[in-house]
């Protein structure tokens, strides 16, 4: 199971990717776009081909009230065209915090602003990403305990 994040804006798109058993979110840099959207969904579409990619998770950036905005529109948008390149399903998950968070990971790190401008999107998408697969972990290991409660009762 490979799992693929991206973090989609205007200059860029950050890539993240699952490791094979879905546990933790690796950097795999960012696209540049370039204004054809024809180019950026080739670039994608061979990344998801290339690397067994069975899911995609897109970053949705809501508001932080909860409504969701322009950039939120874009992104859904976007989602439409890769579904157009791609049978992958696709996830949406929230964003919100996510670019922040990653730019204090950077500023920690000391980074210079060229380098934390570099590098933003990719770990933006490392984050939404690893987010993403906490939940599938905290929901898989709430089933299993349900499961084994059922079990318990059904032996009295």
């Amino acid at each position: 199971m490979r799992i693929l994040g991206l973090d989609v804006g205007m200059k860029n798109i950050g890539l993240a990717l699952s490791d094979p058993f879905g546990m933790t979110a690796q950097n795999l840099g960012a696209i540049r776009r370039k204004g054809d959207l024809g180019a950026d969904l080739a670039a994608l579409k061979t990344i998801i081909d290339s690397r067994d990619v069975d899911t995609i998770v897109i970053g949705l950036p809501k508001n932080m009230n909860g409504t969701l905005g322009p950039a939120a529109e874009m992104a859904q948008n976007f989602a439409a065209e890769i579904g157009n390149i791609t049978a992958t399903p696709i996830v949406f998950w929230d964003e919100r915090l996510t670019s922040k968070m990653a730019e204090q990971v950077l500023l920690e790190a000391d980074l210079s602003r060229k380098k934390r401008k570099q590098k933003i999107d990719s770990l933006a998408a490392v984050l939404i990403l690893q987010n993403y697969l906490d939940f599938l972990a905290h929901e898989k290991r709430a089933k299993e305990k349900l499961e084994e409660e059922e079990k318990g009762e059904s032996y009295e």
